[in-house]
């Protein structure tokens, strides 16, 4: 796949580089596909498993082999979504975002926090060129992947965003959802650039604290071993459990970009284009999950996205 409006073609290869530190430049590992679909659609855990029928018989007519997962009784993972920046989205106008998320079991925490940050970046090179590493003594772990995604005005085409990402424990780091902008430029370097200031603060981005109701719905298997997740979430506020927004995504990963072999490639694009026509009355297009939090008060999404 590309960036531009022939997903047929490989996934572009990030040219040879390093880090100031002489790391090579990170390489993608993973593709994942995402339709953004209207909230109120999802209205129980059958609405859920309406759609994964769709996607069984999207993937039947696609050539495409699908292992429904879910089992009857299964309850939906319960996910907390927080997201931090300024009172002016410095960190979200310049293509970065910064989440919190916490699983929840039975009504409490499970594990603790994540932290994800992330740089978003319609060119793949300039994605890979940016260093996400953190400043911490602790594990973290690099996710760069290449997000399809339907065109912002109609359905039948793809887009790719690619999304450099490191997450890590809520640990490692102490009171980063209150933190100036200028700390948290100690704990990411590569946010120096935005000459921040410690009179800048982070808060919850429009105060919204987002409650993520997901379902692992199966697998898809595109061949030549490319196999990946699927699932189906909604986004809802916490409190009211106003609706937000729908998302159906499946994820497949890589350890070169030469193991996506290109006939798993047009597969796995006939089924994204098949399945965008086929569930066209649930779908949302123009924005992305983050995008919906970040302009419920107005601001619109920015150009990378």
């Amino acid at each position: 796949m590309s960036k531009a409006a022939a997903p047929s073609e490989p996934i572009p290869e990030v040219k040879p580089g390093q880090y100031s530190d002489g790391h090579p430049l990170d390489e993608v590992h993973y593709l994942e596909s995402k339709i953004i679909l209207k909230p109120e659609r999802f209205t129980a855990v059958k609405s859920f498993l309406e759609f994964g029928k769709l996607v069984a018989q999207v993937a039947k007519e696609a050539d495409v082999t699908y292992e429904a997962g879910y089992q009857s009784g299964q309850k939906p993972q319960i996910r907390e979504v927080v997201f931090f920046d300024t009172a002016d989205f410095k960190l979200y106008n310049n293509a970065f975002i910064l989440r919190r998320r916490v699983l929840f079991e039975d009504g409490f925490a499970a594990g603790e926090p994540e932290v994800v940050f992330k740089f978003r970046h319609p060119d793949a090179q300039t994605a890979a060129a940016l260093d996400v590493r953190p400043q911490v003594s602790g594990d973290y772990r690099i996710k760069f992947k290449a997000e399809a995604l339907p065109l912002k005005d109609r359905l039948g085409g793809v887009r790719l965003l690619f999304s450099h990402n490191v997450q890590f424990g809520m640990s490692q780091v102490q009171d980063v959802d209150r933190a100036s902008l200028r700390k948290l430029a100690r704990l990411f370097p590569c946010l120096a650039p935005l000459g921040p200031s410690k009179k800048e603060h982070l808060d919850l981005v429009n105060q919204m604290i987002v409650e993520e109701v997901l379902v692992d719905l199966g697998k898809l298997d595109f061949g030549k071993g490319i196999v990946a997740k699927c699932n189906a979430a909604l986004w809802r506020a916490r409190g009211d459990h106003q609706p937000l927004v729908g998302e159906f995504a499946f994820q497949a990963k890589f350890e070169r970009r030469e193991e996506f072999h290109v006939k798993a490639q047009r597969r796995c694009e006939a089924f994204f284009l098949s399945l965008q026509q086929a569930a066209a009355d649930w779908v949302s297009l123009g924005t992305t999950k983050t995008g919906v939090v970040y302009r419920l008060h107005g601001n619109a999404p920015q150009s990378h996205e």
